[in-house]
């Protein structure tokens, strides 16, 4: 049975949580190898490094009386595996992808281009956050609020 009551126009949010494994490397042109070092560490290998990413998509809307859902998750798990995973997943971020042609593949940068690539697939009345760790300690959420 399908409810019609409203739960008084109830903002919830729903979450979708996926993996993908990708290799980068953090350098700046304008520094020498010194500094690229010393301020990218490990990330700075000339040979590349990866990471086991975890994202977690938030999409906060109201309660859709007749089904219940704020969104349909099997909708959101569609969009992020065609729009994301299936770019990023097991590519090299600075030589596979182009959006990291002219910007560093940070995680601060990552999750701002996943947001980029999936606002525009979800309607404006829901708000959307991604969370992005890389790894178990260290992650990026945006926007920030």
């Amino acid at each position: 049975m399908c409810s019609t009551q409203t739960l008084y126009m109830t903002r919830v949010s729903v979450f979708r949580k996926e993996h993908f494994n990708a290799a980068h490397r953090l350098h700046c042109e304008e520094w020498d190898q010194e500094t690229n070092a010393r301020i990218f560490g490990k990330c700075n290998n000339p040979n590349y490094h990866g990471h086991n990413y975890e994202l977690h998509v938030k999409v906060t809307g109201e309660v859709d009386p007749k089904s219940g859902f704020v969104f349909d998750l099997k909708i959101l798990s569609d969009l992020i595996r065609e729009h994301v995973l299936e770019v990023f997943d097991h590519k090299n971020l600075n030589l596979d992808l182009p959006y990291f042609k002219d910007i560093n593949p940070t995680a601060e940068n990552i999750c701002v281009v996943i947001y980029d690539i999936l606002r525009p697939k979800i309607e404006e009345k829901y708000d959307i956050k991604i969370r992005l760790f890389e790894t178990e300690r260290n992650y990026v959420e945006y926007p920030e609020n």
